[in-house]
Parts: structure tokens; sequence; C-alpha cells
């Protein structure tokens, strides 16, 4: 009896072992912080429970984990990558991303957020104007409706804005210059308008979210140039900021996904980057600040208020030519700090 109940023990650990050399993990890179959360507890176990695979999130900023993408070129280790368009453009050119197959749930993704088959956009953030609203009615100040607005005198040294190696900061030059005649191949009134008229307003220039949250807090600043996420995220503790989306347009900023090329695991990594798009997890990652890039997503109350949702705001949004900006970009880096903060 004794020889039997061992033998059968050591027949279901062998099936374990096999279970479990079954089951692959999928490695996720994607952003840290509040998103990493909702990653861990909400859109991970979902998955999980419909796919046999084992999921690990790996935190980063984008550009971080676009450089990973080329130090393990040839041997990669991520299976999927989350990342901002700017470096999800450059991930794309450089070859690191598989090509999507073909699901449905594609057909319901806004234009906005489409990559040209490698890649797809799991959310929107607008960056236009960001005010005090408390502060505004205090001084009497009408609320900003245009980009032009900003270079106002009155907001000397209460503004601030993101310097050109932030996301941020390389839409204030873009859509300056669309606002003045220019574009991303003809730059030069961005920087024109921006060395003359708004640079003057400028308190200091951060590309740290947390640095920006805290000027406002500290009353340091009533108006910046920011994304509708972080306005929503600082919003949620009770402090009175409001977002605009500019008259001419608010620059999109598109979290995109996308499989990685050498993949252990290219049919989950697939699915998973098909979950981010479904409509559930749409409406999970409205409720970190991202607008839904899926059209049939619903959307309610202060979350369908505070993110990009629905046709008519999505028109509002201006996509950026990267494939431009990501070839001028070293070149503008250092006009900008030559000529703009100097």
């Amino acid at each position: 009896m004794r020889q039997i109940k061992a033998f059968s023990f050591a027949l279901a650990l062998i099936g374990a072992g096999a279970s479990t050399a079954q089951q692959p993990t999928l490695y996720v890179g994607g952003p840290g912080g509040s998103a990493q959360k909702l990653f861990q507890e909400r859109i991970i176990p979902a998955f999980e429970a419909t796919h046999k695979v084992k999921v690990t999130y790996v935190p980063g900023i984008s550009s971080e984990l676009v450089a990973k993408l080329q130090a393990q070129r040839g041997k990669q280790e991520m299976n999927v990558v989350i990342v901002d368009d700017g470096p999800m453009y450059q991930a794309i050119q450089y070859g690191y991303c598989l090509p999507l197959t073909n699901a449905p749930v594609y057909s319901d993704v806004y234009e906005t957020a489409r990559f040209g088959g490698n890649a797809i956009g799991v959310g929107l953030v607008a960056t236009g104007i960001a005010y005090n609203k408390d502060a505004f009615a205090k001084k009497g100040w009408k609320a900003p409706v245009s980009w032009q607005d900003l270079t106002d005198s009155k907001y000397s040294q209460r503004f601030t804005t993101s310097s050109l190696s932030g996301t941020y900061g390389v839409h204030t030059l873009v859509m300056f210059a669309r606002a003045n005649g220019g574009s991303e191949k003809n730059i030069e009134a961005g920087f024109d308008v921006i060395g003359k008229k708004l640079a003057p307003n400028v308190l200091s220039w951060s590309s740290s979210p947390a640095k920006l949250a805290e000027m406002f807090q500290n009353r340091d600043v009533d108006v910046a140039i920011w994304g509708s996420s972080r306005v929503y995220a600082l919003k949620k503790t009770g402090f009175p900021i409001e977002f605009v989306y500019p008259k001419e347009g608010a620059a999109a900023l598109v979290l995109a996904a996308c499989p990685v090329v050498q993949n252990s695991a290219p049919e989950q990594s697939q699915a998973f980057v098909q979950h981010l798009v479904s409509p559930q997890v749409q409406q999970w990652l409205a409720e970190e600040g991202f607008g839904p890039t899926n059209s049939k997503t619903k959307l309610e109350g202060e979350i369908a208020k505070n993110v990009p949702y629905g046709p008519d705001f999505i028109k509002k949004l201006v996509k950026v030519d990267w494939d431009v900006v990501n070839q001028k970009r070293a070149e503008w880096t250092n006009r900008w700090n030559r000529t703009i903060e100097r």
C-alpha cells in the first residue's frame, strides 16, 4: 500500500511539473506608479484567469523600456511593451515589434490610436492647459482657451511646462509651431514664439510630473501645459485644478502596446495586447486617467468628464508626426538648450 501511495505521489509531482513547464511566463514592460498597481491588481489577474500563462510586470519609463529592447537585441527577454507613442514609433522603426495578428477588437479602435499594424494604442492622454481655478477666480482672470493665451505677460513667473526632454515639452514646441503657421516639418515658428513670448513667463522647466504637481500644490504656479491624466490625478485629491482643450487642438499622447520580436510566447503576447483594448480593461485604464481607445467603451460620471472620451473629444486631439520628431529631436534639443533654457 505504501508503495502504491508513493508511486501515486510521484506521478502527481511529475504531472504538476509538466503543468508548470507548459505554462509560459509573459514579461510585460509598462509604466510604473498607479498604472503599475492597476496592472498587477486587476488587468493581469483577469488575463491569467482565462489564459494558461503567468504574467510578470516590469515597470519603467518609456525611454528606459525601449533602451532595454535595444540592449537585448537578438535575445529579447520582454514579451510585450507598453510605452508612450514617441518611443513606440522608435521601437517599431528599430524592428522590435511583431506585426499584430488580426482580431475583431482592433476594428473598434480609433484611428488616432493606430500604429500601422505593429502596435495599438491602449490609452489616450490630451496635452493641453491646466490651471488653478481658485487662483484664477481670485485674480479675476478668465480661463485660457488658446495656446496663444499662455504668452500673456500676466502669467509671468506663474507658469510652467516641461523641457524638451519630456513628451509634454515636445508637444509644447509642436503645438506652438502649428498654432503659428508651422508644423513638425517647419518648426521655426514654435522656437520663435516660445523663445520670445512664452519662455519669459516660465518659472521653471521640469519634466517631472511629481515636481509639477508640487508646484501647483505649493501655489508656486497657477497655469501649466500638462496632460489630462496628470490633471485628473491631482483633481481627485481635491485640488481646484481644471483642464482645457485649446481651441487649436490638444496634442494626443497615446499609450501604446506591442508584442516583442523573438517572442518566447507569441500567441499569449498577441492575446495580452488584445486584452488591453477590450472594453473592460479600457474602463479600468480610464480610472487612472487614460481615455479609451476602443470606441465601444462606455464611461459615466466624473471619469467620462475628465478623460478624452467620445468622438467629440477625440476630434480635439492632434496626432503628432513622431517620424519627423524622432528624426529631428536631437537637433531640436541642442537648439532648445542653447536658445530657450539658457
